[in-house]
């Protein structure tokens, strides 16, 4: 039992460290972006069309694809054997590559009309440059769909690292040719640079399919009882998979109509800071966790099932409290590192900022939602969280138009937030009726983990403001004081939460004071 903790934990471990340098490669990514581009109409207009297809790919495969293929997967490969779950694949690969094509050759003809849906809000200028790009970017569809059916297969044989990587590969095309070709082509040639991204996730996969023994091979059967089983389970996990990808399309909507556009290139920015803080911890945790929630299901293992899925919530909450106060309390420095500099002035710093802070409240319903979610579809089970993604749609879509005019782009981003954490309570209840996963013990350590977060914001808003006595409000300033926020507020949580005896930083202090006698050894 103790091996394969330890396994589990090395294996989160090293996908947090892809993740990270994905994520990180992805923010230089975005830098260079505003760098080039700031906030002005070429990048509202590619922001906009490179979230179009990456909308429709997610509303209708997305999360639903390893959701409802990895429990289906995993029964095959547990009760049948490894070459009836590798045609099971071939099948599922080819339906996936024939309804995305067909996805791709209507979302190229309606490029138009999707362009006015989406961002009512441009001017003709810009929402004729938006359709040009959305043209040459909906084929990403035909490859994100391969590249998620891959995910499905090698997360399923307990390869996390790969797919995690695979970020890492498009990333790095795109930045290549900001570096290389972006004076020579500008923004359509940074158009085909991220098409030749996407499809570098796909590509990369294949090498580690082939190793562990899958080969494709073109088969469709719809009457294929694992394939009904898979689209049966699929398609309320696809509703339930709408929330984020639908209200970032509700917030671009409204965005459009704000700063003459420019409200679209802050959120989108925003949203990357705030994916990639709360995203990489978060996710690593999700997806390995997932394949061994399916496992449990089908050895009928619900008292390790209803275990794990409270360990997860509270190690993640552990994280993820801090993380959010903490980000909250530095939004402006954060933007400012990461963005303000060439074209991205402090105009565009501010409203970015201002949308980074009311998406960080959103950080504790998106980490419970994930993990719950992921279990209710290793039960097979998507109907509960088809229920809690429709009702946060509407609630993000009711706040967003109500509170669009009165707080720019800061209202649409508290929309989101307050829609995640709507759909991460819709969770709880059902499951933890069936389960009891939270129980008194779960609920003091999650208050004292407050308390000590709150605290610790108080000690770094105060220490950000001594750190701007001294120290003028540009590059240098704001790196000095992230670091010496981040570097107080970390001392300070730890230092809380191991005097209120909370088990993750007691379990943490012990590994540290082992590795320090260690080397005093």
């Amino acid at each position: 039992m103790e091996k394969e903790n330890n396994n589990t934990v090395k294996a989160i471990s090293m996908m947090m460290v892809i993740t990270l340098v994905g994520k990180i490669l992805g923010l230089v990514r975005d830098q260079l972006l505003a760098t080039n581009y700031s906030v002005g109409m070429e990048a509202s207009a590619f922001l906009t069309a490179s979230r179009i297809p990456r909308i429709f790919f997610d509303v209708v495969f997305a999360s639903a694809i390893s959701a409802s293929f990895i429990p289906v997967f995993n029964e095959y490969m547990k009760k049948r054997s490894r070459q009836e779950a590798f045609k099971l694949s071939s099948n599922f690969i080819t339906l996936v590559s024939i309804l995305t094509f067909i996805i791709t050759f209507f979302g190229i003809a309606a490029a138009p009309y999707l362009t006015e849906i989406f961002a009512d809000g441009f001017d003709a200028q810009t929402a004729a440059l938006c359709t040009s790009l959305l043209r040459i970017l909906f084929p990403a569809t035909i490859f994100t769909g391969l590249a998620f059916s891959f995910v499905g297969i090698l997360q399923s044989m307990d390869e996390f690292n790969v797919p995690a990587a695979m970020s890492i590969a498009s990333n790095l095309v795109i930045i290549l040719y900001y570096i290389i070709f972006n004076d020579r082509f500008g923004i359509y040639g940074l158009t085909v640079a991220f098409l030749i991204g996407w499809a570098m996730q796909a590509i990369v996969q294949i090498p580690s399919l082939k190793k562990k023994g899958f080969s494709y091979r073109p088969y469709i059967n719809l009457k294929d009882e694992g394939l009904k089983k898979i689209i049966a389970l699929m398609l309320p996990v696809m509703v339930s998979t709408w929330v984020q990808p639908i209200n970032l399309a509700i917030s671009t909507k409204f965005a459009s109509r704000i700063f003459e556009g420019s409200g679209v290139s802050a959120v989108e920015y925003a949203n990357t800071v705030y994916s990639i803080i709360v995203g990489v911890f978060v996710l690593s945790i999700a997806n390995v966790i997932f394949p061994k929630l399916s496992r449990m299901t089908v050895d009928n293992d619900s008292k390790a099932f209803g275990s794990t899925v409270g360990s997860t919530v509270k190690i993640t909450s552990f994280f993820v409290i801090p993380m959010m106060i903490g980000l909250m309390c530095l939004s402006r420095p954060v933007i400012s590192v990461i963005y303000e500099r060439g074209e991205f002035a402090e105009f565009a710093a501010e409203i970015t900022s201002n949308a980074l802070f009311y998406f960080t409240p959103g950080m504790i319903g998106f980490a419970v939602q994930t993990i719950l979610s992921r279990a209710f579809y290793a039960e097979q089970n998507g109907r509960i969280p088809l229920i809690s993604g429709i009702i946060s749609i509407g609630v993000n879509a009711l706040l967003c138009s109500l509170l669009w005019e009165k707080m720019n782009v800061g209202g649409l981003a508290l929309a989101s937030s307050v829609s995640q954490i709507v759909a991460a309570i819709i969770l709880v209840i059902p499951m933890q009726k069936k389960m009891r996963i939270f129980d008194i013990g779960f609920i003091k350590e999650f208050i004292k983990m407050c308390i000590c977060a709150l605290i610790m914001g108080a000690v770094v808003l105060g220490a950000k403001n001594i750190v701007f006595m001294y120290i003028d409000t540009n590059f240098i300033g704001y790196i000095a004081c992230c670091a010496v926020c981040v570097a107080i507020g970390a001392v300070i949580y730890a230092i809380g939460t191991y005097a209120l005896k909370v088990k993750e930083a007691v379990i943490i202090f012990d590994i540290a004071l082992k590795i320090m006698r260690k080397e005093k050894e």
